[in-house]
């Protein structure tokens, strides 16, 4: 069997500050608009176009219809990542809050590489001891890096009126293995780790291992100014062996 990590004192993880998100649903609405707009643009135009024979504002608007959006809320973007070859197998949660209206809080919000959505735990009190569960495939390439989307990030409102993670505590096959440490911040959290999975050098003993999983629980919590409901917009992955 190819070793999943080296087991050792429990490590304390602190983060390194990313991007800090500044997505609005009013931002979604102006990009739309503008994806309909550019649409409509397109739909007169057929072969190559002759800048010299377009007026200034159609040389404007062609500049900026000529450039591929990604999805307003989408965090990977446009354009291959680890994700190309990497991925969980699926995601549970200890417990999950009833849909309202049309926001759902599902587990799989945490892992759906989305800032829009969020896991919302559904215990009493601020759902200290409740966790997500990812379990991965023997042949997932190795993680180097956890990003964390502490909160519900989708509205500065939605941030602070819902609970966020103060600490983490990360356990491989249900033993523990990093404090995850996180700030009271709306940026990405970036936290380097070892290489976490199988060695691919061996890819047919490798298929033969089990799933394995990393379980994420809520130790320590920064209080909402609404509500006690504690949510994780994202946790996903970066790493190795896929390029």
């Amino acid at each position: 069997m190819l070793p999943l990590f080296s087991c050792g004192q429990v490590q304390e993880l602190h983060p390194e500050l990313g991007w800090t998100v500044d997505k609005t649903l009013q931002g979604e609405i102006e990009q739309l608009k503008h994806e309909k707009y550019c649409e409509e643009f397109w739909k007169g135009k057929s072969g190559q176009i002759d800048r010299e024979k377009l007026s200034k504002e159609e040389t404007i608007t062609l500049d900026s219809c000529g450039i591929d959006l990604p999805e307003y809320w989408s965090i990977n973007g446009i354009g291959c990542s680890w994700y190309c070859g990497g991925g969980q197998d699926s995601l549970s949660a200890s417990s999950v809050l009833l849909p309202n209206k049309s926001n759902t809080y599902a587990a799989s919000n945490a892992h759906d590489l989305s800032y829009k959505t969020a896991w919302v735990e559904g215990a009493d009190g601020y759902g200290i001891g409740e966790y997500l569960i990812y379990h991965v495939q023997p042949t997932n390439p190795r993680i180097t890096e956890i990003i964390v989307v502490n909160g519900y990030v989708k509205s500065e409102q939605a941030w602070k009126e819902n609970s966020r993670v103060k600490k983490l505590l990360m356990s491989v096959d249900d033993k523990a293995y990093a404090y995850i440490n996180l700030e009271d911040s709306m940026a990405e959290q970036h936290f380097k780790i070892k290489p976490l999975g199988n060695d691919p050098k061996d890819w047919d003993e490798m298929e033969k291992l089990p799933v394995w999983t990393m379980k994420f629980e809520i130790t320590e919590v920064y209080p909402g100014d609404k509500y006690e409901d504690t949510a994780i917009t994202e946790i996903y992955f970066d790493g190795i062996d896929v390029h």
